[in-house]
């Protein structure tokens, strides 16, 4: 546990050496792609003397100097599952980035779909000494935090303060300077598999790279898709990948749940080579001309040519009809999204004020989604893309790179996180309430 948080410390010292050095590298593994960008930081005022532009409010300060994806290979359900085949696809697209950007990237900043996230939600409260609140303050609040017995095999992604509330106060997002006697906290914690984490660690090094921060790409793509607004008053981002679906909700800009279902757009892919007996490759091609999950009149009519390369020419010159095509690809469709309203009830989704949800990922871009999806998730749903980016290359704008944008955001402007703080050795979150019981006869 104590490891966790001095790697994570690490880490925010190397990302914060990189971003004074001026370039930092975000990447994406997933399990059909591997997106590369490479960001300059070289503040507004540079930007400004280029182009007369100014930055917007919320616009950071870097640039996309570079940006490359590949196919993604050895990655299963959004996790490492051959580290060569991973190495290579990585090496592959980090190069083409530094070509692309004309510089050597050391820094990366990688994010991780799948790896079975678990989202906690923790409060602690300490009385305030000095009247005012510190750094030291909120570092002993969040470490008063007692934190559950969440087991051996995982480790924590992420732990962000979400509220703090000063006496009769609440709903602030930093107390510190402000009078008060009581400071509480909420903290939202999600861990993962530590295998999945610790194999995505080695192969980024078997590339020679640092790892500079690690996040969840489902809080990455809720980050650069939901608008203002929405992680504002409440909403739910999910991120239809390749390999797994990832669902986080938002509320008053944190992320207060996150989750994954390990089924995505590779599994219709699947289901359309075994129903038409057609290789992978071509199935893709198939569902991405001519899926849909919403059959019309029309579909009966309209015919596909399956092709193949098999020499059995009669086998090859096959047709299919789309109501066909569809006929194969909703059921799954519609059981992932059964499994994502699963998720969203077990949060209590529909206790928040507002209810909105946006779909992202590639495998979003299937026509028809977002109809079924309000049927089944039955909430007000829109197709999301990511934002708040300037200078993406046209091909990074598309609902497929939500998490490598949001990744981006992640880099510049992290959210204030329990390892900014220098917690007490001592007073370190406890596994057990035996500790916390202990540590509370030794403080009051």
């Amino acid at each position: 546990m104590r490891d966790v948080y001095e790697s994570q410390r690490a880490m925010r010292q190397m990302r914060k050496a990189a971003m004074q050095r001026g370039v930092i590298a975000i990447l994406d593994v997933g399990t059909s792609k591997i997106a590369c960008l490479v960001l300059r930081f070289d503040g507004p005022r540079n930007l400004r003397d280029a182009d007369g532009i100014g930055s917007l409010a919320g616009q950071s300060q870097f640039r996309v100097i570079g940006a490359a994806t590949t196919r993604s290979r050895g990655v299963r359900f959004g996790e490492v599952d051959a580290m060569q085949e991973t190495e290579r696809a990585i090496r592959t697209a980090v190069q083409a980035a530094q070509k692309m950007a004309n510089v050597r990237v050391d820094h990366v900043i990688a994010c991780l779909s799948g790896a079975r996230p678990r989202s906690y939600g923790l409060d602690g409260m300490v009385e305030i000494d000095g009247g005012t609140v510190t750094d030291n303050d909120i570092a002993r609040v969040m470490a008063s935090c007692d934190v559950p017995d969440y087991g051996s095999d995982r480790e924590v992604l992420h732990a962000q303060p979400v509220n703090f509330s000063l006496d009769h106060r609440s709903a602030m997002a930093d107390p510190r300077g402000q009078i008060g006697n009581k400071l509480t906290t909420d903290m939202h914690m999600l861990t993962v598999d530590a295998v999945a984490v610790q194999n995505l660690f080695f192969c980024i090094k078997r590339c020679d790279l640092e790892l500079a921060g690690l996040a969840s790409s489902s809080y990455a793509s809720g980050i650069s898709a939901l608008v203002e607004d929405e992680q504002e008053l409440g909403a739910a981002c999910i991120d239809f990948g390749g390999g797994s679906t990832g669902v986080s909700i938002f509320m008053r800009k944190h992320m207060i749940y996150a989750d994954a279902v390990r089924m995505g757009g590779d599994h219709v892919t699947g289901d359309i080579s075994m129903g038409l007996q057609v290789p992978m490759a071509t199935a893709e091609r198939i569902k991405t001309f001519y899926g849909g999950v919403l059959a019309t009149g029309m579909d009966d009519r309209e015919m596909i040519e399956v092709g193949g390369e098999t020499g059995d020419w009669e086998h090859d010159r096959r047709t299919v009809s789309r109501a066909e095509l569809i006929g194969i690809m909703r059921p799954r469709v519609e059981e992932i999204l059964e499994e994502v309203r699963a998720r969203l009830d077990a949060a209590g989704f529909e206790h928040l004020p507002s209810q909105k949800i946006v779909l992202t990922g590639g495998a979003s871009q299937i026509p028809g989604l977002d109809g079924l999806a309000s049927k089944i998730l039955g909430q007000q749903v829109r197709l999301g893309r990511p934002l708040r980016v300037q200078g993406l290359p046209q091909a990074a704008t598309g609902p497929a790179f939500s998490g490598a944008v949001g990744l981006t955001l992640f880099a510049a402007n992290p959210q204030d996180e329990w390892w900014d703080f220098d917690i007490p050795a001592e007073t370190y979150p406890a596994r057990s309430l035996k500790r916390a019981m202990k540590w509370f006869k030794d403080n009051w």
